[in-house]
């Protein structure tokens, strides 16, 4: 099941730049952001919702099984990446998640509701890693930590769309409307990526389609990765990242990853409801989302920049501190600017962080393990993205404090940031010295 890129655009016109691919990998996952938001910014107008009666914990709940899929979605492309490439992937989750989304908008009880988010979240589970994979795969080496923060920042785009939607939009139109919205992909992003967007050229060499990987390396100024050695089977990939000392650095990527996940979606789906238990309305509550998706985007360029510069270690690592301090911070009772500021840093510090997280892994492991290594530290880390709702859900219907909701997100930033300190350098090493047998293509002259 290959779908194959169109010949218009692979022999036309000259050489592109690798900002085409990072600009439609960006717009696809700006759906993955309002999607993470739209369930938060809609966590009040839900327990309000008299037909349905939840319960804080139904909720917390009910917004952990689009996760579920999500962390499905995620292994299953780690299988299928080396099957059917990574254009069917991106393809079919975009199309399987729009009309999840349409259908969500019209569910008649809190069951089919649930059902539907969990099969919207399978088919978009497998997104995010085939993303992050093609934009370094097509983006110069010294530009790929920064070009992925790019295109991530997508996501935190989709947050600020989905925010700024429920501003306009709720409590006077019923939420239905915002999972609506979630039907545009079908008639923006998908006609665009099945015309533009090129197959992974490692899936191309893997499969022996060395001609037309060839032709697309040239198109677009990048190296031909290394062939995978012979013995590799199509599910190889997986089970090399996880032999010799490298499986401890896999492992604690996705500790890292868990921790990361379970900040993003934790924050972001209770952010509006704890401001409002602090005493905010809910204009001013789903403002903090806003604040924080900004945060995210202006915060995560200029720390991948500096990771292009520096490595991504120390940058990761100061960005997962950055996150103790401002989470912390927000449980002290800060007037209503200071905290704005400290919600932007924390945008940074989860959103942020979390895309720092991936660049590492993308750029920590070889062109043939990049897809399954992703795979598996976004895959497995989800059961932090899961846990997140329901963890808030969980004090927000307990008689703890609302400020235990800081002090328990402070805690998992702190496990990230002692993850990523321990991550090895050797599989780094062990990756540059396997591509210095690469046959060196031409590369890009004009960074994207």
């Amino acid at each position: 099941m290959t779908i194959r890129t169109p010949i218009t655009s692979t022999d036309s016109g000259g050489r592109r730049s690798s900002a085409s691919i990072v600009a439609l990998c960006f717009v696809t996952i700006v759906y993955d952001g309002y999607d993470l938001v739209v369930y938060g910014a809609t966590v009040p107008s839900l327990l309000t919702y008299e037909p349905w009666q939840l319960t804080a914990g139904q909720v917390g709940t009910i917004g952990s099984y689009a996760l579920v899929g999500m962390l499905l979605g995620a292994l299953m492309s780690g299988w299928l990446s080396p099957r059917i490439g990574a254009r069917a992937i991106v393809l079919g989750s975009l199309i399987s998640f729009s009309v999840m989304m349409g259908l969500s908008a019209i569910a008649p009880n809190p069951e089919v509701f649930g059902l539907l988010r969990f099969l919207g979240g399978l088919g978009l589970g497998g997104l995010v890693p085939t993303v992050i994979a093609l934009t370094v795969e097509y983006s110069p080496r010294s530009r790929r930590q920064f070009n992925n923060a790019l295109m991530y920042s997508g996501y935190s785009v989709g947050g600020v769309v989905a925010a700024l939607a429920a501003l306009a939009l709720l409590p006077e139109i019923s939420f239905r409307i915002m999972y609506a919205l979630g039907l545009l992909p079908l008639v923006t992003i998908v006609p665009l990526a099945w015309r533009l967007l090129p197959e992974s050229l490692a899936y191309l060499v893997g499969r022996n389609q060395n001609a037309q990987a060839r032709q697309l390396a040239d198109k677009y100024g990048v190296e031909l990765p290394v062939p995978a050695p012979s013995t590799t089977t199509s599910t190889g990939s997986i089970a090399r990242v996880l032999t010799g000392r490298r499986r401890i650095s896999m492992l604690l990527f996705v500790i890292a990853s868990f921790c990361g996940l379970l900040l993003v979606y934790g924050v972001n789906t209770w952010l509006p409801n704890i401001m409002r238990q602090a005493g905010y309305s809910l204009g001013s509550s789903l403002s903090f989302l806003l604040v924080l998706n900004l945060g995210a985007i202006v915060g995560a360029l200029l720390a991948a920049k500096a990771a292009d510069r520096l490595g991504s270690k120390p940058v990761t690592v100061t960005a997962f501190l950055l996150a103790v301090l401002a989470i912390l911070s927000l449980g002290t009772g800060l007037p209503l600017y200071a905290a704005m500021v400290m919600v932007a840093v924390a945008g940074l510090g989860t959103v942020g962080t979390q895309i720092l997280v991936n660049g590492y892994v993308a750029t920590y492991f070889s062109d043939n393990e990049r897809t399954s290594a992703l795979a598996l530290s976004l895959g497995l880390g989800r059961v932090g993205a899961i846990l997140g709702p329901v963890l808030g859900g969980w004090i927000a219907s307990s008689a703890l404090g609302v400020e235990w909701n800081f002090f328990v997100f402070a805690a998992f930033a702190a496990l990230g940031c002692l993850a990523i300190g321990l991550v090895s350098r050797s599989g780094a090493a062990v990756r540059l010295h396997s591509e210095q047998s690469l046959v060196q293509q031409p590369r890009a002259n004009s960074p994207a």
